[in-house]
């Protein structure tokens, strides 16, 4: 009778570890894929908002539909932290693995450096002398700095934001302060163009007996060429065009300011702030200045896109490798617009144009340098256009397909994509020669997005993080917001009082 018992028990023991061992090991599959760019599904979410499946077998139906559901809850609850640890596991909307800026999330700290530089480092950068002859040296370098040191803190609050405590990522900057995008990319085609106007003259030489093209010509053909490159479906398959835009950007920074000290100063060189017939245009010329000095950073409003190509974790956040690509990054950005400005306003003083450095290299060197030398520097400005180009624009390709894959609810077809990179192009182009004075206003557009990069930053960290309130983070952020957006203010009334009084050469449809 005992022994009877004994296997009984045995007997009953072995049903219950069967039974848990088919619990532990539910005969259906995760979804989870490595990456929305290998398979173009987003990821799904796991328990009890996980869609309902059909069972493959009698066997998995016995298991999905008896009332053992809390063991099954918590094996997919173990596996979903696994999934956390091994990443990849986040809340995508299931429309990002459509749209060019999340279709591909294989992205790191090498490829956000590449992007970071070429945003980062543009044109404008040689404009910088100019907030010079206004600030003179020490309050130049003063405001410059400040500008450097707040716009990267701005920077890591974005990049802290891009997650939320919900595992949801905010992967564009249009999504959290519903900025436009585009502008930037009408300023890069007249400067491309206009390069490649000089690159042509250069290289042609005066004794040239080939019809030189107009200057909506060059335009037309800078369009073209940008256009081509824009087929590159997302943002990680422009890393290498990135890549190329960050090196040229550096190359002719550091060439131009070279060049300028080593071939020495012009006659009549004078370093007295310029003064002004009142001190209200003194202000407004000092307000104008710093406009200048917030024209030339950039690329905040880009940042949440490039960190939206990176995979990301509970234990491997996606702003750990961020934050190292823009820190290598913005130590060569420093040794590029210091002695831009520094070298620039040694070199030329208050003698500098209004075109900049490279105006400037032109105007005073262009004799006494090999064409060579300055063919070389107009071309790096050329590639230097045509890659940013590329990376400014794609918001507005995502923001297009956006609204496609909203109603139509499937991916958008590759003729409708090449279709919307050609209309934008054409639209930048329109622009480009309508409105071809768009340069001379750097300090009015300097302010106007000067809370893109200073102030809104602040003010989502108060709102979304929500630290205690009169904390040292509240109080400072709130500060520095409030002090972004009065700034703004005054620098577009600076910049406005300076093209009333100073005048600016409208030329509606003839660019020059």
């Amino acid at each position: 009778m005992g022994h009877e018992v004994v296997e009984m028990m045995m007997q009953r023991k072995a049903d219950q570890a069967a039974e848990t061992t088919a619990i532990s090991a539910p005969p259906f599959r995760l979804q989870c894929s490595p990456s929305p760019s290998v398979t173009r599904s987003p990821l799904q979410g796991l328990g009890d908002t996980a869609a309902p499946r059909t069972p493959k077998s009698p066997f998995a139906s016995r298991f999905m539909t008896t009332p053992l559901a809390s063991p099954m809850k918590k094996a997919i609850a173990s596996m979903q932290g696994y999934l956390e640890e091994a990443g990849h596991f986040t809340k995508l909307d299931p429309q990002e693995a459509w749209l060019p800026i999340t279709e591909s999330r294989n992205g790191n700290a090498y490829y956000a450096a590449f992007h970071t530089l070429c945003s980062g480092i543009g044109v404008q950068a040689l404009l910088l002398p100019l907030a010079l002859t206004t600030l003179g040296w020490t309050w130049g370098i003063i405001c410059l700095s400040v500008a450097f040191m707040w716009q990267l803190y701005t920077l890591w609050l974005l990049i802290q934001l891009h997650e939320s405590e919900s595992r949801i990522r905010y992967s564009r900057y249009l999504r959290l302060t519903m900025a436009a995008f585009g502008g930037t990319c009408v300023t890069l085609i007249m400067i491309g163009g206009g390069t490649m106007k000089i690159f042509f003259q250069l290289v042609c030489g005066e004794t040239c007996t080939v019809k030189p093209l107009t200057t909506v010509e060059w335009y037309l053909a800078f369009t073209c060429s940008a256009i081509l490159l824009a087929q590159l479906p997302n943002l990680n398959s422009i890393a290498g065009v990135s890549l190329i835009g960050a090196i040229t950007a550096v190359s002719y920074c550091t060439l131009i300011w070279v060049l300028s000290i080593t071939k020495g100063r012009p006659t009549g060189v004078s370093y007295e702030p310029q003064q002004a017939k009142s001190d209200v245009a003194t202000l407004f010329k000092i307000l104008n200045a710093l406009g200048i000095i917030a024209f030339a950073f950039r690329g905040h409003n880009l940042v949440l896109e490039i960190q939206g190509t990176m995979p990301s974790s509970t234990k491997r956040p996606s702003r750990l490798p961020m934050w190292r690509g823009v820190k290598f990054a913005y130590v060569i950005i420093a040794l590029c617009l210091f002695p831009l400005a520094i070298g620039g306003y040694w070199a030329y003083g208050n003698l500098i144009p209004n075109g900049g450095m490279l105006t400037a290299l032109y105007k005073y060197h262009g004799q006494d340098t090999s064409n060579l030398i300055v063919g070389l520097a107009s071309m790096l400005v050329v590639i230097n256009s045509l890659s940013s180009f590329q990376i400014y624009a794609m918001p507005v390709f995502d923001n297009l397909e956006f609204r496609y894959t909203s109603s139509m609810h499937k991916p958008c077809p590759r003729w409708l994509r090449t279709g919307f990179r050609l209309f934008f192009g054409c639209l930048a182009f329109f622009i480009a020669v309508a409105l071809p004075f768009l340069p001379s206003l750097a300090g009015l557009i300097g302010g106007v997005a000067l809370p893109i990069t200073l102030a809104y930053p602040s003010f989502m960290w108060v709102l979304i993080k929500k630290p205690p309130k009169y904390s040292f983070v509240w109080f400072i952020n709130w500060l520095l917001g409030a002090l972004g957006m009065v700034l703004s203010l005054l620098v577009v009334t600076g910049a406005i009082w300076i093209l009333i009084t100073e005048g600016i050469e409208v030329h509606l449809f003839k660019p020059q």
